[in-house]
């Protein structure tokens, strides 16, 4: 009789903790609707969330970007060129001489709090491991942070796709199972985020990610398009641009964007041989596509 009194006591208390963070939680809600993420409040809720659920995956997610958004500042800057990072400008007005001066929104941040938020989703990667959506932010925090430079974001997801190589079971990502072909578009998207940069920096993240996925599979023609695309817009240099979109078509003889580039590359070197043979390959496609 003792031994099912203390069940039940110990059922009714796992009972009244999932009620008062499902509490928690509607007030976080409601703060957030109405102050933003780092909000008035915010923080004291969450404070007393952790208290009763510290693992819930949306306390540990609202941690997050309780710091993050709080150690953000924007401003317009000036900077040159009609784009920076990857951004339009704001706005653009006319200088003393009639030049035209683009403005971009700029975010600063301050390292305090920007340290907070990183050591947050730390611990919430320390609760749940095999969370692809807390690694994912941790990578998104890094190149928000270091813009030009995304060096700490590099190092970071190629660890990543170390791991998940070494995997046996599957990640997690929005509740569902994220499979090799989730993980490897997610990837892409990393990719294609250092090329927007627009800096030599991101522009050498860009290759080096690209070339690290691309010997994890060999057979994902995408990684060597973008390695293509690096020597052919980065480098000028088109040799080694057709011999990467090459490799790709060998692989996938369909692969549309090596063939698009490849003929790009051979029309800005005006070598007419090369792009009637891809505009001939892109002719075949079309036709077997109708």
């Amino acid at each position: 009789m003792k031994r099912l009194i203390c069940i039940v006591a110990g059922l009714a208390a796992v009972a009244l903790s999932f009620a008062q963070s499902d509490r928690y939680e509607q007030r976080y809600d409601l703060l957030v609707s109405q102050f933003g993420p780092a909000g008035v409040g915010v923080e004291t809720v969450l404070n007393n969330w952790a208290k009763v659920d510290s693992t819930n995956v949306k306390l540990l997610t609202g941690r997050f970007l309780y710091y993050f958004t709080k150690a953000q500042t924007q401003k317009a800057e000036p900077k040159p060129g009609k784009k920076y990072l990857g951004m339009d400008p704001v706005l653009t007005l006319k200088d003393s001489l009639g030049n035209d001066v683009h403005y971009y929104q700029m975010t600063f941040f301050d390292d305090e709090l920007y340290g907070e938020s990183i050591k947050a989703v730390d611990k919430a990667v320390s609760f749940w491991p095999d969370m692809l959506d807390f690694r994912f932010m941790k990578a998104n925090a890094y190149i928000a942070y270091e813009k030009e430079s995304p060096d700490m974001a590099l190092s970071y997801l190629m660890d990543l796709a170390d791991k998940h190589k070494s995997r046996r079971s599957p990640w997690t990502y929005d509740g569902k199972e994220a499979d090799d072909e989730f993980f490897q578009g997610a990837m892409q998207e990393y990719c294609y985020s250092f090329y927007s940069l627009g800096t030599p920096s991101a522009h050498d993240a860009f290759l080096r990610l690209s070339q690290k996925l691309s010997s994890i599979y060999p057979a994902n023609t995408d990684f060597l398009d973008n390695i293509g695309s690096y020597y052919l817009i980065v480098k000028q240099d088109y040799k080694n641009a057709y011999k990467y979109y090459n490799k790709a078509l060998k692989i996938n003889p369909k692969d549309e964007t090596a063939m698009r580039n490849a003929l790009t590359a051979a029309r800005k070197q005006k070598n007419a041989k090369l792009e009637k043979k891809y505009r001939a390959m892109l002719d075949e496609l079309k036709k077997g596509q109708q």
